[in-house]
């Protein structure tokens, strides 16, 4: 499931393991760096480039993983 991998990416690069699926990344502390390893680990590890800009229009592990499961739905 797409929701448990995002997941684990952001336990890993936040460095915590009580990352709630609703929790915003701005109010988790995160900022430019850790948004830069989450972009790379979300390329590396689930072979989906998300850019910046919906990384911060998409600041939850919900709401990442809704918007990477909607590319499939427009992939011919």
């Amino acid at each position: 499931m797409i929701a448990d991998s995002v997941h684990a990416i952001w336990c890993r690069e936040f460095q915590r393991d009580d990352i709630a699926f609703d929790d915003d990344f701005f109010a988790l502390g995160g900022q430019s760096l850790i948004m830069v390893k989450i972009q790379g680990a979300l390329i590396e590890e689930l072979g989906v480039e998300v850019t910046m800009d919906e990384l911060f229009r998409s600041p939850t592990v919900a709401s990442i993983s809704a918007y990477i499961e909607s590319l499939d739905a427009v992939t011919p």
